[in-house]
């Protein structure tokens, strides 16, 4: 028989399980390490579809918001009491379609007749004056006239006496002292011709500036006359444009102040839409901007005529014109849905719009990760936006999904653990 030999055991088995213990171990570090980075991360778990998810796109971002405007007259006149009185006589009633210069209604006014009555005595009164003075003027004229003929004629018989004294005087034939007293005569008639010429030429000029004055008033009176025929003649109100007659509300017998309201006048033919837009659009808006609304599957264009600039619980004002046909069937006071462009369409990336943006401000989004069972706190920036999509400034890329819905649940988590 052969001798017994010692068997010895194998090592391999040992480094076997040394080998998996120390797998096993490194196993265990890297869970533990993993649970304790995610014990620090603030995470909030929901369901995926109670959320609403967005995906980044690339298209042409289009720069207009919508709003609602409403139809009213391009031309509206409204229609005051010049001077207030009794309604005598209504020739219209309320909606109807006038023409310009139809009357419309008839008041009456007391004070104003007799006012207008009073200004013609006065012009009466001044014009008799006038006459009066041009015909004492006229008759003091002839007077001086007929005075300064009469002087002239004892001039000239004085000067041919004169003469013929001379003679008779240097014949020794007549006496100094007639002679003398001939001269004198004829120096008194000379004398007193140039006193008549020179009165005749003043009291022509105060009989003148006495007429320049009585004229001036005259011209006065007569101009006060003619305003208040004027309003005398405004008791009848007419119609200043082709149009209808709207908030017309006049009875017989009723009492109108001055100035009080009596309707308004619409041009039918020519519409406007007046339109109430946001504040935050305000130093957007201007001049000039396109529009348009959809009305039986035709689409018309607008333009902004006119930017009202205060601003009223929120909103201010435009008034938008139609550039092309307008529709046959609008009438005032519809209603219609506006798009209006705020500015040119370009290319950009694109988040559909959601109600995150209320409570981040559009400063960060929780952005899903690739496996999509996780989203992340983000910082992001966003620039313009319309009924449909944000601008993405910075922070997204193409093909990225974002939670759009309402944040208030979870605003404060780092993380969203998304339940399928």
């Amino acid at each position: 028989m052969g001798m017994d030999r010692k068997i010895e055991k194998s090592r391999k088995p040992l480094l076997i399980k040394l080998g998996a213990g120390a797998v096993l171990a490194v196993g265990l570090a890297w869970l533990a390490h993993g649970a304790l980075t995610d014990a620090a991360i603030s995470t909030f778990r929901v369901e995926r579809e109670r959320l609403s998810i967005g995906v980044v796109t690339s298209g042409r971002f289009e720069d207009f918001i919508p709003v609602r405007g409403t139809v009213t007259p391009a031309i509206s006149v409204f229609l005051d009491a010049v001077e207030g009185g009794r309604v005598e006589k209504v020739f219209v009633k309320n909606g109807a379609q006038v023409h310009a210069g139809q009357p419309l209604v008839e008041l009456s006014n007391t004070a104003l007749q007799l006012d207008v009555i009073s200004r013609e005595a006065q012009v009466t009164e001044q014009l008799n004056n006038l006459r009066n003075t041009r015909l004492a003027m006229e008759q003091n004229r002839l007077s001086l006239k007929r005075d300064l003929v009469e002087v002239d004629y004892h001039i000239k018989s004085l000067e041919t006496t004169v003469a013929r004294q001379e003679q008779l005087y240097s014949r020794g034939a007549l006496s100094q002292a007639t002679n003398q007293d001939t001269k004198d005569e004829l120096a008194y008639y000379r004398q007193r011709r140039e006193v008549t010429i020179e009165s005749q030429r003043q009291d022509e000029t105060m009989r003148m500036a006495q007429i320049d004055s009585l004229e001036s008033g005259v011209a006065q009176l007569q101009k006060n006359l003619e305003i208040a025929r004027k309003n005398l003649d405004s008791l009848i109100i007419t119609a200043p444009i082709d149009g209808q007659l709207s908030s017309f509300n006049t009875e017989m017998g009723q009492s109108k102040q001055r100035g009080e309201s009596l309707g308004q006048i619409d041009n039918v033919d020519d519409f406007k839409l007046t339109v109430l837009v946001d504040e935050f659009y305000v130093t957007r808006t201007r001049e000039g901007q396109a529009g348009e609304f959809t009305l039986a599957g035709k689409s018309y264009p607008l333009s902004v005529s006119r930017v009202y600039p205060q601003v009223v619980n929120g909103q201010f004002e435009i008034d938008m014109s139609f550039t092309g046909a307008i529709p046959s069937d609008i009438r005032r006071g519809q209603t219609l849905q506006i798009r209006m462009q705020l500015g040119d369409a370009s290319a950009a990336l694109l988040l559909p719009r959601g109600g995150f943006f209320q409570d981040t401000g559009g400063n960060w989004a929780f952005v899903l990760d690739a496996s999509g069972h996780y989203a992340y706190r983000r910082d992001i920036s966003l620039g313009r936006r319309n009924p449909e999509y944000f601008e993405v400034l910075s922070g997204l890329e193409q093909g990225e999904q974002v939670i759009i819905s309402e944040y208030a649940a979870f605003a404060q988590m780092q993380r969203i653990e998304l339940n399928q």
